[in-house]
C-alpha cells in the first residue's frame, strides 16, 4: 500500500519544542487519517533544527465506499414528508426506495452509496488545515495574505513543503494544496552551510539517504548517539571523562543537523570555583559539556563543544570563539563567588524582612523564624542535635540572596553548603542547606543526616500547615505551591529514615505559629488602613481557634493518607489497607502506619487472614442489617449465661484471649505478633458461623449473639478496620 512523506522545512525551530512538535505532527495526521476511514500500518516523526518530517506507511490508496441506509416516512404518509425525504436522500422518486416492514407499519428506506475519495485528495484537504492549526506553544505570523488564504502562523517562517504519496515501485504523486504561497512538491534542502542546494526526493528511504549525503542526520536519537559516542571517545583519548548530561544532550541534538564534536579549554585559575558553578556557567551560556578527571572526579579545565559544521580549519576558530565567551562568563562567576564569600550568611538575614513569602503568611524572615522553631521541636523527636538543627534552619535559606544563586537559581542550597563550610560551620549544618530541599521527586535522594532530616521536615511542614491555614489547598490537577510534592517528601523522609513522628500534634502546635504571623499581618494592615483603633479587632479576628486548627489538622492528615496510598500503590501495596488502618483514628505516625499495613498485607495473604476477613465481613454485614432494622447498636458485653452452644462459648473465650493479646502486641509495635494473635480467632469464627443461628427465635439470645458479633468487630479493630478492606 502507498506511503506518505511529509516534510515541513523552515527556519530554526527552538530545540525545546522539537520533540513534542514531532509527536504532535504524528498524532494529529494519523488521527485525521483514521477519522477519514484511512487506517494505516505505521507512522514515525522526526525533527531537526530546520524541519519536521513524518512518514506514514501502509495507507489505502482510496477511501472505502460508504453505504448509508436512511429511514423515511410511513408508506402512505403525508406528501410533504415524502417530498422532504426524497430531497434529503437525492432519490428521484419513491420507486428508488425500498419498503421495510416494521411492527408499527411499513416505512420507506433509502439506500445511498457515497463513493470514497482517492487518498491523495483527502490529504490535500486535511494537510493545510493541520499545518495552519498546528499547536505550537509560541508562534509568529508571517507572509502576506492572498485572495485565497490568510497570512500563515507558524513557529518560524516555512520555506517549503515536501508532500508525496505513492507505492514503492512507482513514481510518487505530489499532494497538491495551497498554503500562503509556500511551495509544495518534492524539493527539500540539505545542511544550511555544507550542502545548501535543492534536493529532489521521492519517498522516505530515498529522502533519508539524500539528506545524509547532504550532511543532515534526520533522526534526533541518532544525532544524540553520535554526539555522546564522539564526546566519550575524545575525552577518553586525552585521559579524561565526560560528565554526561541527558537534558543538555537532548538540547544540543536539537541545535545541530550534522554534529561535530570538539574540545576547548579554559584557564586553570577558574577551577577554584565550585565544580557546580563551572558546569552551570558553561552549560547555560554555551551549551557545552564539562570534563572531569576520572581519578579525582573533579572537573578539569576542558569542555566539549558540539558544532554544526565541519570547519575547514578543523574547528580552531569555533573552539577559540567558545573559549573567549566561556572565559568571560567564568570571570563573572568567579567574581560573584568571591564577592559572596565576603559576607557571612547570618548577615544576610535582615534582608529577608523586606521579602514577602506570601501575602497571607508574611515575610521570608517570618517563615525562617517559624522553620527554625519547628526544626528545634522536631530535632529531639528524630534524634538530631537541637543546637545544630536550629543553626542549620536559621542559615538554610540565606544563599537565596547570594550573587551566584541569583545568576543560577538551580544551585540554591548547594551554594549555601559551600558558603557555610567556608565560614567554618559544622558539616551537618552546612549539609542541611543543600539537603533540606530534598527529596523533590520520587527518584530524588532522601537525606539521611538527622540534622538535615529535621530541617527538611520543618521546611515542608511549614509550607503544608501554612497553606492549609489560609485555605490554599490543591484542587484537581492544580497545585501551584507543590503541596503534593511536599507531602510526599515528608512521607519519604519519615519512612526511609525510619522516623516515628506523631504528625497531628506537630500540625496543631505549628498552626499557632502560623496564627501569630497572621495576627501580625492583621495588625499591620489595621495600622495602615485605619490607625491603631482597629488593632484590637484585627487581633480578635485571628486569635487561636482550637476547633478550626483541629479541623485543618485532621484534613491535612487525610491529605497525607491519600499521598501515602499513592506511594504504597506505586510500590505494589494495597491502598485499601491504608484506609483500614487510618479508619481506626489517631493513626498519625506514618512509619507505624506503613509497618502495620505491611504486616496486615502479609496476614491477609495467608489462609487464616483470608478466612478471618471473610468471617469479620460477614459479622459486619449482619450487624449492619440488624442495627438498621432495630435502629440501635448492639454494643456492650454479651451475657455468658445466654450462651446455648459450645461454639458461642468457644468464640467468646477466643475473643477474650485474642483481644488483649493483639492490643498488647500493637502497643509494643509488634504488628506481626498482633496478626499472629488475630489468626487464633479464625477457627472459632468459622465454627460459629457454621453451627450458630444468629437470628434466634428467642429475642434475648438473638441480641446476645449480635453482641458477640460486635465483639468480633471490636477485637479485629485492634489491628485494622476490616470493613474497609476490599475482598
Amino acid at each position: 500500500m502507498p506511503d506518505l512523506l511529509l516534510e515541513l522545512f523552515s527556519e530554526e525551530i527552538p530545540a525545546r519544542m522539537q520533540a513534542k512538535a514531532a509527536e504532535d505532527l504524528r498524532r494529529i495526521v494519523t488521527d485525521r487519517l483514521v477519522a477519514e476511514g484511512l487506517v494505516y500500518e505505521g507512522a514515525k516523526a522526526f525533527a531537526t533544527p530546520r524541519r519536521l518530517t513524518l512518514t506514514v506507511h501502509g495507507i489505502p490508496a482510496r477511501q472505502s465506499d460508504l453505504k448509508q441506509e436512511r429511514k423515511g416516512p410511513r408508506v402512505g404518509g403525508a406528501e410533504a414528508a415524502i417530498q422532504g425525504f426524497l430531497k434529503a436522500t437525492g432519490l428521484a422518486s419513491l420507486d428508488e426506495a425500498k419498503i421495510q416492514r416494521d411492527p408499527k407499519g411499513d416505512f420507506y428506506i433509502a439506500l445511498t452509496e457515497k463513493p470514497g475519495k482517492p487518498t491523495v485528495d483527502v490529504l490535500a484537504e486535511i494537510l493545510p488545515i493541520i499545518i495552519r492549526t498546528f499547536p505550537w506553544p509560541k508562534q509568529m505570523r508571517w507572509g502576506a495574505a492572498s485572495a485565497k488564504s490568510s497570512a500563515l502562523t507558524w513557529v518560524r517562517p516555512l520555506h517549503s513543503i515536501v508532500a508525496t504519496f505513492g507505492i514503492e515501485t512507482e513514481e510518487p504523486e505530489v499532494v497538491q494544496f495551497d498554503l500562503s504561497g509556500v511551495s509544495v512538491g518534492q524539493t527539500t534542502y540539505g545542511h544550511r552551510f555544507l550542502a545548501p542546494d535543492a534536493i529532489q526526493v521521492r519517498r522516505f528511504d530515498d529522502y533519508v539517504a539524500k539528506l545524509q549525503a547532504a550532511k543532515v542526520v534526520l533522526d534526533p536519537e541518532r544525532r544524540k548517539e553520535i554526539i555522546l559516542a564522539d564526546a566519550r571517545q575524545l575525552t577518553f583519548a586525552q585521559g579524561y571523562e565526560l560528565v554526561e548530561d541527558p537534558a543538555l544532550l537532548d538540547e544540543v541534538a536539537g541545535l545541530v543537523e550534522w554534529p561535530v564534536v570538539l574540545m576547548g579549554s579554559f584557564d586553570k585559575e577558574f577551577l577554584s570555583i565550585p565544580d557546580e558553578v563551572i558546569r552551570a556557567t558553561i552549560r547555560a551560556n554555551q551549551k557545552c559539556f564539562v570534563v572531569r578527571d576520572p581519578k579525582t572526579q573533579k572537573l578539569t579545565n576542558k569542555f566539549v563543544i558540539t558544532a554544526n559544521i565541519e570547519a575547514s580549519d578543523g574547528g580552531t576558530a569555533i573552539v577559540a570563539g567558545n573559549e573567549r565567551v566561556i572565559r568571560a562568563r567564568l570571570s563573572d562567576a568567579k567574581f560573584f563567588y568571591e564577592t559572596d564569600l565576603k559576607t557571612k550568611l547570618e548577615d544576610r538575614l535582615p534582608k529577608f524582612e523586606q521579602i514577602v513569602f506570601h501575602e497571607k503568611l508574611g515575610t521570608q524572615a517570618a517563615r525562617i523564624a517559624r522553620i527554625e522553631k519547628l526544626a528545634a521541636e522536631i530535632a529531639p523527636l528524630v534524634g538530631a542535635d537541637a543546637a545544630k538543627t536550629a543553626r542549620a534552619a536559621q542559615l538554610a535559606k540565606t544563599d537565596l540572596l547570594t550573587e551566584v544563586v541569583g545568576e543560577f537559581p538551580e544551585l540554591q542550597g548547594l551554594m549555601g553548603k559551600y558558603y557555610a563550610l567556608a565560614q567554618g560551620e559544622d558539616a551537618a549544618v552546612a549539609a542541611a542547606s543543600e539537603d533540606h530541599y530534598k527529596p523533590q521527586g520520587p527518584t530524588d535522594r532522601v537525606p539521611s543526616d538527622l540534622v538535615s532530616v529535621a530541617v527538611a521536615l520543618a521546611d515542608k511542614l511549614d509550607t503544608l500547615v501554612g497553606f492549609w491555614a489560609i485555605d490554599e489547598k490543591p484542587t484537581g490537577s492544580k497545585d501551584p505551591f507543590a503541596l503534593r510534592r511536599a507531602a510526599l517528601g515528608v512521607i519519604r523522609l519519615l519512612i526511609e529514615n525510619k522516623v516515628q513522628l506523631n504528625l497531628v500534634p506537630v500540625f496543631d502546635r505549628h498552626s499557632m505559629a502560623i496564627d501569630e504571623t497572621k495576627m501580625i499581618i492583621g495588625q499591620e494592615k489595621a495600622k495602615t488602613s485605619s490607625g491603631f483603633s482597629i488593632i484590637a479587632n484585627a487581633h480578635t479576628t485571628v486569635l487561636w481557634n482550637d476547633r478550626q486548627v483541629r479541623t485543618n489538622s485532621v484534613d491535612l492528615l487525610a491529605f497525607f493518607a491519600d499521598r501515602l496510598k499513592g506511594q504504597l500503590r506505586d510500590q505494589g501495596a494495597r491502598h485499601d489497607l491504608v484506609d483500614a488502618v487510618f479508619a481506626l483514628g489517631g493513626q498519625d505516625d506514618l512509619l507505624m502506619v506503613v509497618r502495620r499495613v505491611e504486616a496486615l498485607g502479609k496476614f491477609l495473604d495467608s489462609d487464616d487472614g483470608k478466612n478471618l476477613l471473610a468471617g469479620t465481613k460477614r459479622a459486619n454485614n449482619i450487624l449492619a442489617i440488624e442495627e438498621k432494622k432495630d435502629k440501635r447498636k448492639f454494643d456492650g458485653a454479651p451475657d455468658a449465661a445466654l450462651f446455648k452452644l459450645d461454639e458461642e462459648k468457644a468464640l467468646a473465650r477466643a475473643i477474650a484471649e485474642v483481644g488483649p493479646e493483639a492490643s498488647a502486641a500493637v502497643a509494643k509495635e509488634d504488628f506481626a505478633g498482633a496478626m499472629t494473635a488475630m489468626a487464633k480467632l479464625r477457627p472459632a469464627v468459622d465454627a460459629f458461623f457454621d453451627k450458630v443461628k444468629v437470628n434466634d427465635d428467642d429475642a434475648a439470645v438473638r441480641e446476645n449473639r449480635l453482641k458477640l458479633l460486635n465483639e468480633i468487630r471490636a477485637a479485629t479493630r485492634a489491628v485494622a478496620d476490616f470493613s474497609k478492606i476490599q475482598d
